[in-house]
């Protein structure tokens, strides 16, 4: 049977379907959004769940419902473009994936899933030693772990991990499974589910590189605590701080924080935990010339109420001490719910005058090709185009495991 002539909407459903088949990270992060956001041209609006304290006895304590919320905004266009002979538009679909579509899916895959795994800087939830893989279960249970002590939903639990870590987890995986389970690690990176996690190994996995935390720091001045009010669209806040080395670039976005005597409330009992509350930098930070700097942190600093989440203000003068060493990368490993990252699609608009083109659409995911003949050289012009967001709408969700 002769084959038949391939059209656009053919080549862009198949692209598609190599794309959705070939995700990693981008199939364990919440695409679903048609209930619970609000568009708005290219930014989609997340909204948080609301939370409440208990009421003890039988009086009546109405509490304000305060709905915070987050911004996704589709900034991120990507795209392959080629050329082929329309000779090759004869042939079977199946041939055409393989010379020209599954290359740049891959492209574009890597692509996304590399910025996905960059949303670790704003994770500030961190366990692991910082130079060290790791390569035991102990090690990994250490992110799940954290995940209990933050109140985190214990279904769909991901994990991400750099190749060191998921081939020295997968050595331990191999003696807890049967055979078949072991072999099919070994085949697609997929390390099954160890510790409720659902987890893959992956090259985007991204390192950070503290920044240089040059001086003695400390925070500069007490009661630099906020409220929920003040913050539910941000999480965000300013923490004034001073001992830095003067006129020096002393922190990076991402770099992951403590503060002495600042502990971590479980967010659903309340309870205070043994575990000092993480904080990460939103931006990075360069000392005045007298050691002073004025950091963006996050989560914001809440002591009392239903999203109170240490138990107490910072002291003036208590000691900041930042994680790794100074001016060291190491691999950012994720351990997180489904719904702590989100990837955000629209379907791009067809211009005017590009007769052979087609925009689909499939869970979650919209391509749109276009192509146009060249008289000189009888070759078809073609581009894919994919246009995105991606952003960590829930990071206390989420836990990095240093590499």
């Amino acid at each position: 049977m002769p084959n038949e002539i391939l059209t656009p909407s053919v080549i862009a459903k198949e692209a598609l379907v190599l794309l959705e088949n070939k995700l990693g990270m981008a199939k364990r992060v919440h695409r679903n959004y048609q209930n619970e956001f609000a568009k708005v041209g290219d930014t989609v609006t997340v909204r948080k769940p609301v939370r409440f304290t208990t009421r003890s006895g039988a009086t009546y304590s109405a509490q304000d419902v305060q709905e915070g919320s987050t911004t996704v905004t589709m900034t991120d266009q990507i795209g392959v473009d080629f050329e082929f002979q329309t000779a090759d538009l004869t042939l079977k679909i199946e041939q055409f994936s393989e010379r020209y579509l599954a290359p740049a899916m891959s492209a574009m895959i890597h692509k996304v899933e590399g910025d996905l795994c960059g949303l670790y800087n704003q994770v500030w939830n961190s366990v692991g030693t910082p130079g060290t893989t790791p390569a035991t279960f102990a090690a990994l249970a250490a992110a799940p772990l954290r995940l209990d002590l933050m109140a985190v939903p214990t279904d769909m639990r991901m994990g991400v991990l750099d190749p060191n870590a998921g081939w020295s987890i997968l050595g331990t995986q191999t003696a807890l499974y049967m055979q078949g389970k072991a072999q099919e690690a070994y085949e697609d990176g997929e390390l099954g589910s160890i510790a409720g996690l659902n987890l893959m190994q992956t090259q985007n996995v991204k390192a950070h590189t503290v920044g240089t935390k040059a001086g003695t720091c400390l925070v500069n001045g007490a009661s630099q605590n906020t409220t929920y009010t003040l913050t539910r669209t941000t999480n965000t806040q300013s923490l004034i701080t001073d001992g830095w080395t003067a006129s020096s670039a002393i922190l990076k976005k991402g770099d992951v924080f403590t503060i002495a005597n600042v502990f971590a409330v479980n967010p659903a009992t309340k309870q205070v935990t043994t575990v000092l509350q993480q904080f990460v930098v939103n931006a990075d930070i360069s000392a005045d010339g007298t050691g002073n700097a004025t950091i963006n942190i996050s989560p914001a600093i809440i002591t009392s109420g239903a999203y109170q989440n240490v138990n107490a203000a910072p002291a003036d003068n208590a000691a900041i001490t930042v994680l790794g060493t100074a001016s060291t990368a190491y691999p950012q490993n994720l351990v997180y719910h489904k719904n702590a990252f989100a990837l955000v699609t629209r379907p791009l608009e067809i211009p005017q005058g590009a007769s052979w083109s087609a925009r689909e659409t499939y869970n979650g995911l919209s391509m749109r090709i276009i192509s146009d003949y060249d008289i000189s050289t009888d070759r078809q012009k073609t581009r894919l185009d994919m246009l995105y967001g991606v952003k960590a709408i829930y990071p206390d969700l989420a836990c990095r495991l240093f590499g």
